[in-house]
């Protein structure tokens, strides 16, 4: 199996640059324009980013994140997602990288085939990095005024949440 899928990348770059030459582009300097392109886009984000790892790292630093997930449990009991599922739940709207690190946790406590397990597996799928991913598109695009955009995203990893806890449970 790794054999053919490794033959797929030369494949596809040899495709790209016959395609290229057949069409008459010059591959190289469209590349590098890209290239230019992708920087430049880079340097704009930077600032945002910056900003956005500062302060995830604050937030969990400091132990709101731990605060937070105790005042919040018997709410999400309540509502049926388990309480140890609340730090995954509120840091994956703002970091993927941190949420990943919790999920690695949960499963390393629980197991991958346990209830709490199962439902992170879905919950990670199912729910987006909101404000990485506005920081990201918006910021590349100079958009300073995202509207509902956030709102709406984070209405949209509530019902990921829950629903990854119903999902799991009437289906396992």
């Amino acid at each position: 199996m790794e054999t053919v899928t490794a033959f797929f990348v030369p494949v596809i770059i040899g495709g790209i640059l016959l395609f290229g030459a057949v069409r008459g582009v010059n591959v190289f300097d469209e590349f590098i324009a890209g290239a230019k392109e992708g920087l430049s886009s880079a340097v704009k984000i930077l600032p945002a980013l910056v900003g956005l790892m500062t302060a995830v790292g604050m937030f969990k630093a400091s132990g709101a994140l731990d605060v937070l997930t105790h005042a919040l449990s018997p709410l999400s009991n309540t509502l049926g997602v388990p309480g140890e599922l609340m730090p995954l739940a509120l840091l994956r709207p703002i970091s993927g990288s941190g949420a990943l690190v919790i999920f690695e946790n949960l499963l390393t406590a629980y197991g991958p085939d346990s209830a709490i397990g199962r439902i992170a597996g879905v919950m990670q799928g199912s729910t987006e990095t909101t404000f990485y991913a506005v920081a990201v598109y918006y910021g590349s695009v100079n958009i300073k005024r995202t509207r509902y955009t956030i709102f709406c995203a984070l209405i949209a990893d509530l019902v990921g949440i829950f629903m990854s806890s119903l999902t799991v449970r009437l289906l396992f």
